[in-house]
């Protein structure tokens, strides 16, 4: 069945291999064996219960925690020709009938239902006259009390495939399991674990950045316009922080949408169905958005604050880059989100281990907005993933500023907080350092203070950006409460007492996540008009890979156009001659005489973005034309590289790394350590670059 199961893959889905993990779970689930999978957000863990759906006689029951992701879903699967429903609370008890009718005779092979639905008697009754051969549960993870999204409907899953009399083969999927998760979920629904298959969490194409100390409004500000073309999320605790972020980027022209509790479900889907139809690209969101959101071109995730736990954080993050494109994933930390998350816990938790075991977590999402060592390493052993290797484009791997001495200015900040009694919040100790003659500042007689002024050359925001920074590498304490008040913490008493060096690393600079041609633009919008006419999500017509794909084929025939991923035979029929006279019309108005088919256009999914790179690198580019061509940062071509190399046997390390030079590293390696790269350039020649750092340690490392 595995021959059909490929061959169905082909022609639904437009592509020629599974991705890792999906093969194995899909053989296992044809042969009727429970299986638990789990795979990394966008790696494909609906293919795994949509294949056999096609293959398998009878009706494949999908049980899944969102209406919006049951649309988005069963939207997409029209599509391609695979009839599919949901039965959810938006339908009427007629139309609740009419399509358990339907599925009795065979007219849908996939039903999606919310788990709350099973909490009926009557509906279950109505269940088991339908043959359901698989029973696939989404977002798994749900079931277990350790799970950072329990929902109690979920453990009455187990007694209801326990009453179909068609006895389904059961599957569980999820993308965030901890190894307790993990067993929970088997224990549950009597799956075998040993059995479970882990595909790892490592997604290749994600870059996360951790940005401490730097204004979180003015980075937000910035990012969105040099990618003002993109689609993102913007996530934030609070409805008053999705409402300050939403109004800044309005005020600047961006095309932006919010989310929060406090709008009405009408305006909520308003603004849900417009991110989708990409006719905003922003959304600003708390974390009520987005679990069920199958968009596919998100090009950027960025956290304005941090989350309550590394579950959340994993799974918000990773609804970028759902087609396997380069995206990024940001958090931007203030120390003061920690006091947040810890009453957003403490006021909605009310049992006590309960509140415990999210203060635990709570603890290892603030070790992770601390950590100076590789970030996705962090993220994959928090799942029990334990990788030893960098994944070389974070902001902790890439990281080459420099720092500049603010000890003295630390001091200042720190004197005035304990000159004025530790009992008030950053406004008015920046207005005592500004030099303000505010009336509350002179009712205390705070100008009389020795640090009255001695920052009055700065402005208000400049001087509270540097309590921010003091305050997230914490020589700066903040109490809890409405009203945070500054205390100096015992690593801030040690610069008061010149024990500690403040030392700050230059603000990062935000550049543009990817680069877009002309074509690329003129697809997107012919897939836009498309989809308004359908009513359906742009991304169900093409996802943006697709479109780059297209780019680089530049099909002339139908047969040129299945070639590209993601298009399949129910796809080619319905939309490719639009795409291909648009394609020619491009290539007649640039005087493109054939089709450019360069050495990446036949490179298939299967094959991993650094070997790609690696292959252009073999074939004599440089490391800037592979950035310009496949649209990446040069560091992270150059991380692609070093990986490459260490998998080839036959590589001339010579090539990048002089044995002369190699000797120099390798001395400044015993003197200084490994752990950090900015070290070991201090002990070496300018002219010797990080990327021949990078060489040598990874090349000691072979």
């Amino acid at each position: 069945m595995l021959t059909i199961a490929r061959k169905n893959l082909k022609e639904y889905f437009g592509y020629d291999h599974f991705r890792k993990g999906q093969e194995q779970i899909i053989e296992r689930v044809l042969s009727g064996q429970h299986t638990a999978g789990i795979m990394p957000t966008g790696g494909g863990k609906s293919i795994c219960y949509q294949i056999p759906a096609t293959i398998l006689q009878g009706v494949t029951l999908v049980i899944s925690p969102l209406i919006s992701l049951m649309k988005d879903q069963v939207d997409s699967l029209h599509q391609v020709g695979i009839p599919s429903t949901f039965i959810n609370s938006s339908l009427s008890y007629h139309e609740v009938n009419e399509r358990l009718m339907d599925l009795s005779i065979g007219e849908y092979k996939i039903l999606y239902i919310a788990p709350e639905r099973l909490e009926s008697e009557s509906f279950i009754d109505q269940l088991k006259q339908l043959p359901i051969k698989l029973v696939a549960v989404d977002e798994a993870h749900c079931i277990s009390s350790w799970g950072h999204d329990f929902r109690p409907s979920y453990l009455r899953i187990k007694d209801l495939i326990s009453e179909l009399p068609s006895n389904p083969t059961i599957l569980a999927l999820t993308a965030t399991a901890t190894p307790q998760v993990k067993s929970d979920i088997c224990s549950q629904l009597g799956i075998d674990e040993e059995s479970a298959i882990i595909t790892g969490f490592g997604r290749e194409n994600l870059s996360f950045k951790v940005i401490r100390g730097q204004n979180r409004l003015d980075y937000i500000s910035n990012y969105v316009k040099k990618n003002k073309n993109e689609a993102g999320i913007i996530y934030a605790a609070t409805r008053k922080e999705v409402d300050k972020v939403t109004e800044q980027l309005k005020k600047l022209g961006v095309s932006v949408g919010r989310y929060h509790a406090g709008l009405s479900d009408a305006e909520r889907t308003r603004q849900q169905d417009a991110f989708l139809q990409d006719d905003i690209n922003v959304i600003v969101a708390t974390n009520a958005f987005g679990m069920g959101i199958d968009k596919s071109n998100v090009r950027y995730v960025i956290h304005y604050q941090m989350p309550k736990n590394m579950e959340s954080y994993y799974q918000e993050a990773g609804r970028a880059g759902r087609d396997g494109l380069e995206s990024e994933c940001i958090l931007l930390f203030n120390a003061q989100d920690v006091q947040i998350q810890r009453f957003l816990i403490e006021q909605s938790t009310h049992d006590f281990n309960r509140e415990k075991q999210e203060i635990q977590k709570l603890q290892s999402m603030k070790d992770y907005s601390y950590l100076e060592t590789c970030l996705q390493a962090f993220i994959l052993h928090y799942f029990g993933d334990q990788t030893n290797q960098n994944c070389g484009k974070c902001s902790n791997c890439i990281d080459q500023r420099s720092s500049i001495d603010i000890t003295k200015d630390a001091q200042i900040v720190l004197s005035c907080i304990i000159r004025m009694g530790e009992r008030f919040g950053k406004t008015m100790v920046a207005s005592v350092l500004t030099g303000s003659s505010n009336k509350k500042l002179l009712d205390f007689n705070f100008q009389t203070l020795s640090t009255y002024g001695l920052l009055k050359n700065r402005t208000l925001k400049n001087v509270g950006d540097l309590i921010d920074f003091l305050t997230s590498e914490q020589y700066i304490g903040v109490t809890d409460g409405k009203f945070p008040l500054l205390n100096v913490t015992n690593k801030g008493r040690e610069v008061l007492l010149n024990k500690v060096q403040v030392m700050k690393k230059e603000e990062i600079i935000v550049e543009a996540t990817s680069t877009n041609s002309e074509l690329f633009e003129q697809l997107r919008a012919l897939r836009k008009e498309i989809a308004t006419e359908l009513g359906v999500p742009p991304f169900v017509v093409f996802s943006d890979s697709t479109l780059r794909d297209l780019c680089k084929l530049l099909p002339e025939t139908d047969e040129e156009f299945l070639e590209a991923k993601g298009v399949g035979l129910q796809k080619q029929q319905r939309f490719g001659k639009q795409f291909i006279e648009l394609i020619q019309a491009y290539k007649a108005a640039n005087q493109i005489e054939q089709s450019v088919k360069p050495i990446i256009s036949s490179m298939k999914e299967k094959i991993p973005s650094h070997e790609i790179s690696y292959d252009l690198y073999k074939e004599g580019l440089n490391i800037k034309e592979i950035a310009k061509q496949r649209g990446l940062n040069p560091v992270t071509i150059e991380s692609h590289i070093l990986q490459g190399a260490v998998e080839d046997t036959t590589f001339e390390w010579g090539e990048i790394l002089p044995n002369d030079i190699e000797e120099e590293i390798n001395a400044a390696i015993k003197l200084v350590g490994s752990e950090k790269l900015k070290p070991i350039k201090e002990e070496l020649n300018a002219d010797i670059s990080y990327f021949m750092i990078k060489a040598a340690i990874m090349k000691a490392g072979i």
